[in-house]
């Protein structure tokens, strides 16, 4: 299968080319940059160059493909605009490869997320819709479910369509960036290790390889219209996260009274965040594609060391 996929060189996105590559597909990554196609061709990709913005030029590339994965999002936006402008940006795209692939019946695999808050009394589901996280991220998640409902919406214009949604953490060795380097980060800063309350609130967790394997599987035998959830660990308490952070460290883990989190502190823009709980179920993703998670879950992967390099 000839596969256009964008966002190839993130952190999700370096993980999926090879993971096509492997399983003998043809791989045409998007490269906004000289830095960005060196990297698509170390991955065994060929490179398209262009952007998010030339809505004509991603046509024309789902056109030219026997399928779509898109992972990449207007980050250049984020100064300007938020997450809000990054997710807005999202549907035009979405609607462009609508155009290029209607009644192809070709798969088109998007990203989504993981936005479930804890007030449903049970881990989220494939069946369940986009929900917001709180009321400070109401606009945002507003934005995503337009863009994942976008997404679905093309089955009926006959296209495979389907939406990957990553778990809240996604880990690996070559995480920089994310929720865990964040947490290590500060824990360094502040002397220990927080968490919120009693830290029972869960998160949901996956390894990038898995994420990656999942995103293969759908775009080769997924059904149209269908969410699915790239998750592995469905529910690990934020108490246990700080707490290997701190074992690694050799600091305390420390709870943080709720009172004090909406003050400047220890967890700064994240305080609204870290007191959410986010179970999330992967069974039916299991059981329609087959999709067996068989990376380290995040507490082994903490437990590894490559969080921690020495010196």
């Amino acid at each position: 299968m000839r596969v256009f996929v964008t966002g190839g060189t993130g952190h999700t996105g370096s993980y999926i080319i090879p993971e096509l590559v492997a399983a003998g597909h043809e791989v045409t990554g998007l490269a906004r940059s000289e830095s960005a196609a060196a990297a698509l061709s170390a991955l065994g990709a060929k490179v398209r160059r262009g952007d998010l913005r030339d809505l004509d030029g991603l046509k024309e590339a789902a056109a030219d493909s026997d399928g779509v994965v898109h992972v990449a999002h207007r980050q250049d936006l984020l100064p300007a605009g938020g997450m809000d402008a990054v997710a807005a940006a999202e549907t035009p795209i979405m609607l462009a490869y609508g155009e290029a692939l209607a009644g192809t019946g070709k798969p088109l695999v998007a990203a989504g997320s993981i936005g479930s808050p804890g007030q449903l009394g049970r881990p989220a589901t494939e069946e369940d819709p986009a929900l917001p996280v709180g009321e400070e991220h109401k606009g945002t998640l507003r934005v995503r479910n337009t863009v994942e409902a976008a997404v679905i919406g093309l089955a009926e214009r006959g296209v495979r369509s389907s939406v990957v949604r990553i778990a809240n953490i996604a880990h690996s060795t070559t995480d920089r960036a994310g929720f865990l380097p964040t947490l290590i980060a500060l824990a360094k800063e502040k002397g220990f290790a927080g968490y919120p309350g009693d830290g029972a609130n869960l998160w949901n967790a996956v390894h990038a390889r898995d994420a990656a394997a999942l995103f293969r599987l759908a775009l080769e035998k997924g059904p149209a219209g269908r969410y699915w959830h790239a998750v592995a660990d469905g529910a690990i308490p934020l108490r246990d996260i700080a707490e290997a952070i701190a074992g690694r460290l050799g600091l305390p883990a420390v709870s943080i009274p709720l009172d004090e989190l909406m003050v400047p502190g220890y967890y700064g823009f994240l305080a609204n965040i870290v007191t959410q709980s986010y179970p999330a179920s992967n069974l039916i993703t299991r059981r329609s594609l087959g999709w067996e998670p068989g990376r380290p879950g995040l507490l082994a992967d903490l437990d590894n060391g490559h969080y921690f390099p020495a010196g």
